[in-house]
């Protein structure tokens, strides 16, 4: 089967927007399929855990900002860059993998995050 990697892409940026920003059982109910697999060591397994994750997330730092830096889409697989704000000007990087099944629809989930360095030795953006 052939993925429709525009689509995946943008569905990919949405779901993580709409849970970042407070809405995650949203983001759930129309981004995820039948099964949520969480490879991050700090979130549960399966839908539930993703969507109390992040209603903690929203309750306890509803001022956070993320920027999508890029997409990137082969296969099955979507990865996302992402800049994000966190309160007290807090910033950092991250690296989402998202798995989708044949149906486009979110199945597994990657993850890894970088605190951007005050400085760097080759003076280079994170992002």
């Amino acid at each position: 089967m052939e993925h429709d990697l525009e689509s995946n892409k943008e569905n990919a940026i949405a779901f993580y927007r709409t849970a970042y920003l407070g809405e995650p059982s949203k983001a759930v109910e129309k981004y995820v399929g039948s099964d949520y697999i969480q490879h991050n060591p700090a979130v549960g397994d399966g839908k539930q855990a993703f969507i109390d994750y992040f209603d903690e997330m929203a309750q306890g730092y509803p001022d956070k900002k993320i920027e999508f830096v890029r997409a990137v889409a082969e296969g099955d697989l979507v990865a996302l860059h992402t800049h994000q704000t966190w309160p007290g000007n807090e910033q950092y990087v991250t690296m989402d993998f998202l798995r989708f099944d044949e149906t486009g629809k979110i199945v597994e989930h990657w993850d890894s995050i970088q605190e951007v360095p005050g400085e760097t030795k080759n003076g280079n953006p994170m992002y």
